[in-house]
């Protein structure tokens, strides 16, 4: 029978002195004179196992040419092993090829740059630092599913195509069949998409949180989590064109509920993450983040601080900080701003909620001081905004002058006015992207190395 590596990791004491067959890749090899020795993984554990062989192997000399990338079989006996860095290592007793790899692979043992890597994605899976990160990745994901379900919540899979812009931002993909070289148009001159495929424009969606709100109140807690794409061209560490969003959505919750939800889930997701990749986590903390588990651990052991945009702001006018953007009341948060607040002054997650209505979208309920909206953004160290959400509008005529104000359209939207008017309630949402979630759980600070195949401006590769 052929064993995952992870299965002899996790039963070392039933396989000791025992012969096993294993099949994976060689991470690095070392040859000598008598004996050599493989590095060798098969990607169901973090953990490398080293294989040796001596020439009292028939095929020795066969097997001491082995490339590195090259993928085998081997056959061999686990023994305690007399060798520094590792406890077991597995004696070589045959070993077969089952894929050559030429010389000039690009994953050579040493040191390779994240750019570099980024090119060669079809191959980064194999290198250690995103076998930390994309593991990571399968088991946050897993947490997050584990939290809702257990929590009664129901699974919405909301579309990817759309005809609505949901954040009003209008950075949206557009979709459509027209032949692009001879497009119908109407006689102003305007393309007439009643040609097109849906008879309207479309686009890819920016968000789920609309389709949300229609099934929140039927199940009254749902959540959606899948891909959202944005067409901003924007290159900096944490954009891309296509993220993954986790969108919970609550009837019958305000705003204080749905921070609860928040703080809950994201110790949630830490909690399973540190438990289920330990390994992982400690190369993160020793080769990419010093201190990335004493950062998440303050999340877990301390409750995030919760203070209005306004008291933000004087907290960051009375700080004796040189800031580069200064703060203002109406304004937005600058990165450095979250980092003060979060590092310096509180030293613990902030809650920053009632925002100023100009800055926010149009379904984010009005405060009775007619200037701010119950939204709220969560702020962590290390990370800046992590969260962003808000109690919705339930109220059909503040709605509607709303979507005036900000230009909205109602005649596309006049399903979600209809949530308002057939039985609605109060209810509240937030929105995660799962990248941001992951560059604060693995300290890797670029968002295109936490996305196997990332989409930014100008890379459309694999």
């Amino acid at each position: 029978m052929i064993l995952d590596l992870k299965e002899v990791y996790n039963n070392t004491e039933k396989y000791l002195e025992k012969e096993i067959t294993l099949q994976g890749w060689i991470r690095n090899h070392r040859k000598q004179k008598e004996f050599g020795f493989i590095e060798f993984y098969d990607g169901t554990t973090f953990q490398n196992m080293q294989l040796v062989y001596t020439n009292k192997l028939q095929n020795f000399d066969f097997i001491s040419k082995l490339h590195i990338g090259s993928a085998i079989t081997i056959t061999g006996k686990l023994i305690h092993s007399e060798g520094k860095g590792q406890d077991y290592e597995i004696e070589i007793l045959d070993l077969s090829l089952e894929g050559d790899c030429p010389e000039d692979y690009p994953l050579q043992p040493k040191k390779h740059t994240r750019e570099f890597l980024r090119e060669v994605a079809y191959l980064r899976p194999r290198a250690n630092l995103f076998q930390a990160v994309f593991r990571i990745r399968s088991l946050a994901a897993m947490a997050i599913h584990t939290y809702f379900q257990e929590r009664g919540y129901v699974y919405l899979h909301a579309p990817l195509l759309t005809g609505s812009d949901c954040e009003g931002a209008g950075e949206m993909f557009q979709v459509t069949t027209l032949d692009l070289d001879h497009l119908p148009r109407l006689e102003n001159g305007e393309i007439d998409y009643k040609k097109d495929f849906f008879s309207k424009p479309a686009s890819l969606t920016v968000s789920g949180q609309l389709q949300g709100e229609i099934f929140a109140m039927a199940f009254k807690k749902i959540y959606t989590f899948g891909p959202t794409f944005r067409a901003e061209n924007s290159n900096t560490k944490t954009h891309a064109s296509e993220f993954w969003m986790i969108e919970p959505e609550v009837a019958f919750c305000n705003l204080d509920q749905i921070m609860d939800i928040e703080e809950d889930m994201l110790r949630f997701i830490i909690e399973y993450v540190m438990k289920n990749a330990k390994v992982e986590m400690q190369f993160l903390d020793r080769f990419v983040e010093k201190g990335l588990i004493e950062k998440l651990n303050i999340v877990l052991n301390q409750k995030p601080v919760r203070i209005t945009h306004h008291e933000a702001i004087t907290i960051l006018k009375d700080a004796n900080e040189n800031f580069e953007y200064a703060p203002e009341y109406g304004e937005d948060l600058a990165k450095e701003h979250e980092k003060y607040l979060t590092e310096k002054h509180f030293k613990a997650p902030v809650f920053v909620t009632n925002w100023p209505k100009d800055i926010k979208a149009f379904y984010m309920r009005l405060n009775d001081d007619q200037q701010t909206v119950a939204a709220v953004d969560l702020l962590v160290p290390g990370a800046g905004e992590l969260m962003g959400g808000s109690q919705r509008e339930e109220r059909i005529d503040l709605l509607e002058q709303r979507m005036t104000e900000l230009n909205v359209g109602k005649k596309d939207l006049d399903w979600y006015l209809n949530l308002r008017r057939y039985g609605g309630c109060k209810h509240s949402g937030f929105g995660m992207g799962f990248e941001r979630l992951l560059i604060y759980l693995t300290g890797v600070e670029n968002i295109r190395d936490v996305i196997p195949f990332p989409r930014t401006p100008n890379n459309l590769d694999f």
